[in-house]
């Protein structure tokens, strides 16, 4: 055959669609070519192909990496296997030329927020990837993702969307037809989703099975010949295979440029065993070895595992070698296809691979390091009762626990199957499993699994189990059963100071989750009474429950002073990981509520990195969400879409669902604002149908208010209404619904004015004025009262005092307020005033992009006989530079100045995923695919931002 360097010696060569060796691909290869070529102009791709074993994807992969590499990109390449896919993004690593890792072991048993650092692990690849096609364009080839690890699945998903603007050719082949992988699948779908191009590699034609029979034997086959195809279905390497061997026995005759059969061929329906067959009985021992140490493998385990030298080694290497079954693949050899692996280890009777598997995890336990690689072989091989073999998955399910913990439940679930019920291991495999089916976020087998453990734990261990067991039923929505568990657990008088510590913090979050303040208030004044026999856990829990209380009780100088003192204990590193971004993040939550907006971005952005640095992927979502809330209230609406969905992004890949609602719901309420109703509909159907995060700490009155909204926009203000009746009724839900979210007062009373109902519209007023009078320190209360007085008394006089709004939105809702009363009002310049108030609400609202308050306006002053035009000066187009936002533009000038995605996330105090969504959005709106047209885009429609760079 053909070797593929033939296609790239000269230019023009890179784009032929077929020559020896490479026989039936031509729309494939037509279709590779331009993605190569648009590399080369700047343009990214993702390119899925599948198909059966030996269709020849990896011959599509390796001559698209010759080709790219002969035309100027750069190429990575990397492949999984069997006994790889054990190791955390070992195809990735591989690829990008480091050393396969893990992170040193787990501490046993990390009660809550267990440090998982699959975010860290994939955000270090993707910057060395990122900083590698900032230089020049690169084609990554990926082969065999069958036997990817899930990490290695999570960073594709997270790496091609984040990276998609630079010119990186993502090229990732899987065999199909054999065991299903739902995991690769849904990647696959999702890929494809979003732009991939999927390639299923199918049998030969009939015209490219001749010249593959041509080029093979160098004449044109007859009809007995090309019936072969018929044996093989049509799989180009059977084909070849099968050609070479029956050419080498004298199987075909040659005569004037014409193939026909001779003979009757030898047994074609076993031609892999034929080959092996073939080869002397010492060579097929040692391939049978090589076999079980996998597709590739070196030569040191291979002779360890013979227990001989290399030297003696030799002429059977040279043997297989010649035979076309293994061959050079670096440092190591490799069998040249995966069906003639299989073809070996197909050899070995089923007893006898399981003891060659178990062996094999023996003596890569005894070279010492990592137990990773011997645990592919003993999760084959262990049996029951086998304890060195259960002590290697013991240890390498918590090597990987922080960086790959779906791998480590499966090592952790494995070893207690195999466990007997009287082994005094089974106990900590159970906390192993434990810990990591909390990460991955199956927390009812989790739960379930810790409560079977909590029956054979040694007494030393059942209280932090039990700990472990509350955090996870907080976690799982459940706080009143992890308050259950934590009372029990508090009765032990022996407990150790520091679980002590975390069961009562545990406790507080959950009676904050239940809104149970005046049972948790009496806990926490008494913690706080008798600090010193307290761990810090448990005070700053008992502040953070103090805080809320604060808060909803209309205190919040009290509220501000209890969240400064827990800042100062968690600050001191003395606490939980978990509980120490929570209390920015309420922060952040609170000066939100004030309206100190640039307060409220420093707090998240603390957050952030505490959640990235300490690991706590549970929360990797939330800086996003809590970011996206407060650019809503500054009116940056599509800046707040950005992290909306950036946020949802996160969680979706991760697997935190709840948080996917809590985007959602954010989402519809932009939506709504925008004047697409019925994507906020969509939005809203969406989020009901995924169960609710318990640690999101605004998410369900969010909800509520988004649904209230809506129905109101579609003129059912009896039904908003009946959706907000707890709020309207509970003093303490319409004091925190008016501090947390753009449920304003003015809003509530207005709409409960619509709906004819002046006693909620009166409670809703007297809520404001509580607040406005206990917090005079705090003058966004009396604002908001003040537009409710206005609204509630028909008072022109109040309504003026409300103007002075923090918030864009709110103020042109107090216009829009005074303009309508004004209209209503008798006198020589009513109207004037009220068409005044009215163009200023008009112009508010369009500088904020709040098409639906918009139209709303527009129809007021229509009623007064004034028409405004629709497209005012400051409203932005949908496409093209001018629909670009400011942060959009600023994104682009530093795109201008040669900064990477993460150079400018770290500029702007953003994430990765967000200024990636940021651009995704700049794409859309001016109809290109890569940083190179926006660059040219740049220079014509803004020069003076590549003159400030």
């Amino acid at each position: 055959m053909a070797d593929a360097d033939h296609i790239t010696d000269e230019g023009s060569d890179f784009w032929r669609s077929s020559w020896p060796g490479w026989r039936g691909r031509t729309r494939e290869w037509t279709l590779i070519t331009g993605l190569l070529q648009e590399a080369q102009a700047g343009r990214g791709a993702v390119l899925l192909v599948e198909g059966r074993s030996g269709i020849g994807k990896s011959r599509m992969l390796h001559i698209t990496t010759t080709a790219a590499a002969r035309a100027g990109l750069g190429v990575a390449q990397g492949t999984a296997d069997e006994l790889t896919q054990l190791i955390p993004l070992a195809p990735l690593t591989t690829a990008l030329g480091n050393t396969s890792r893990v992170l040193p072991p787990a501490a046993h048993i990390n009660l809550c927020g267990q440090a998982d650092q699959r975010l860290l692990l994939v955000e270090q690849l993707q910057g060395q990837l990122e900083h590698r096609v900032a230089q020049k364009p690169m084609l990554l080839a990926l082969d065999d993702l069958h036997w990817a690890d899930p990490i290695t699945l999570l960073a594709l998903r997270s790496m091609t969307r984040d990276l998609a603007s630079y010119p990186l050719v993502w090229m990732l082949t899987r065999t199909t037809g054999n065991a299903d992988c739902p995991r690769l699948n849904r990647l696959y779908d999702l890929l494809e989703h979003d732009g991939a191009i999927r390639l299923t590699l199918g049998a030969l034609d009939p015209q490219a099975v001749t010249d593959v029979i041509t080029d093979v034997l160098g004449a044109k086959p007859e009809p007995d010949v090309l019936a072969l195809a018929g044996i093989v279905d049509g799989n180009p390497f059977l084909l070849v295979d099968l050609l070479e061997k029956f050419k080498s026995e004298g199987v075909f005759q040659i005569a004037e440029g014409h193939a026909r059969m001779a003979a009757s061929p030898p047994r074609t329906h076993a031609v892999m065993q034929e080959r092996l067959e073939g080869l002397s009985a010492r060579t097929r021992y040692l391939l049978q070895c090589a076999g079980i140490l996998g597709r590739s493998f070196s030569v040191k385990d291979l002779t360890e595992m013979l227990g001989e030298p290399t030297n003696t080694l030799l002429p059977m290497l040279e043997e297989a070698m010649s035979a076309g079954v293994i061959e050079p693949a670096g440092d190591e050899l490799a069998f040249r296809h995966d069906l003639l692996w299989q073809a070996v280890v197909k050899t070995i009777p089923d007893s006898v691979r399981r003891a060659m598997h178990h062996d094999a995890g023996k003596m890569l336990l005894k070279r010492g390091g990592s137990a990773v690689p011997a645990a592919a072989h003993l999760i084959h091989s262990a049996g029951r009762g086998d304890t060195p073999a259960l002590l290697g998955l013991d240890r390498a399910a918590r090597e990987v626990l922080r960086s790959s913990p779906q791998t480590a439940v499966d090592l952790a679930l494995r070893a207690l199957e195999l466990s007997d019920s009287a082994d005094p291991d089974w106990f900590g495999r159970a906390a192993t499993a434990v810990d990591a089916l909390t990460v991955i976020g199956r927390l009812s087998e989790a739960a379930d699994l810790a409560r079977s453990a909590l029956g054979r734990a040694p007494p030393l261990h059942a209280p932090r189990l039990r700990c472990a067991l509350a955090h996870i039923l907080l976690l799982s929505g459940r706080p009143a059963d992890a308050i259950s568990e934590t009372e029990n657990l508090l009765t032990e008088t022996d407990l150790p100071d520091d679980l002590r510590g975390i069961a009562e913090w545990t406790m507080f979050w959950a009676l904050t989750c239940l809104n149970d303040f005046r049972k948790g208030r009496r806990r926490a004044e008494a913690v706080l009474a008798d600090r010193e026999r307290h761990a810090d856990a448990a005070v700053v829990g008992a502040l953070l429950l103090l805080a809320q209380f604060a808060m909803v009780d209309g205190r919040i100088a009290d509220s501000f002073t209890h969240l400064c003192e827990a800042l100062r204990i968690t600050d001191r590193g003395a606490v939980e990981a978990i509980q120490r971004p929570y209390t920015r993040l309420i922060l952040s939550l609170y000066y939100r509520a004030m309206r100190e907006f640039d307060a409220a971005d420093i707090a998240i952005q603390a957050a952030e990195e505490e959640i990235n640095d300490l690991g706590l992927t549970v929360l990797a979502a939330q800086p996003a969400l809590f970011r996206s809330v407060l650019h809503l209230g500054t009116g940056r609406l599509d800046d707040a879409a950005a992290e909306a969905q950036a946020g949802s992004m996160t969680a979706e890949e991760l697997g935190t669902h709840g948080f996917i609602r809590v985007g959602l719901s954010i989402l519809a309420v932009i939506a709504l604002r925008q004047g697409d109703i019925d994507a906020a509909v969509r939005h809203i159907e969406r989020f009901q149908s995924i169960q609710a995060a318990p640690e999101m700490l605004y998410g369900s009155v969010w909800e509520k208010w988004v649904m209230a909204a809506v129905a109101e926009a579609q003129g059912d203000p009896g039904r908003a209404v009946d959706i907000l009746d707890a709020i309207y009724t509970d003093e303490e839900k319409r004091r925190w619904a008016l501090l947390t979210t753009p449920l304003t007062a003015a809003w509530m009373t207005r709409l409960a004015l619509a709906a004819a109902n002046r006693p909620y519209a009166r409670a809703i007023l007297d809520t404001a004025e509580y607040l406005a009078r206990n917090n005079p320190d705090y003058p966004v209360f009396s604002v908001t009262f003040a537009h409710a007085r206005g609204l509630f008394h028909q008072d022109p006089g109040a309504l003026a005092t409300a103007a002075d709004q923090p918030e864009p939105w709110a103020r042109a809702l107090v216009a829009e307020d005074l303009g309508v009363l004004l209209a209503a009002t008798s006198g020589p310049d009513a109207t004037a005033k009220a068409v005044d108030s009215l163009d200023e609400a008009l112009d508010g609202y369009e500088r904020i992009g709040a098409l639906w308050d918009v139209a709303r306006v527009r129809a007021r002053l229509r009623a007064l006989g004034v028409r405004r035009r629709h497209w005012g000066q400051s409203q932005r187009p949908a496409f093209g530079w001018d629909s670009l936002t400011d942060t959009e533009r600023a994104v682009a000038s530093l795109i201008i100045r040669g900064m990477t995605n993460r150079q400018i996330a770290q500029r702007m105090f953003l994430s990765p995923h967000t200024v990636s969504t940021h651009l995704r959005r700049m794409f859309g709106k001016l109809n290109i695919a890569s940083r190179t047209e926006l660059a040219r885009i740049v220079a014509e429609m803004c020069p003076e931002l590549i003159k400030g760079g």
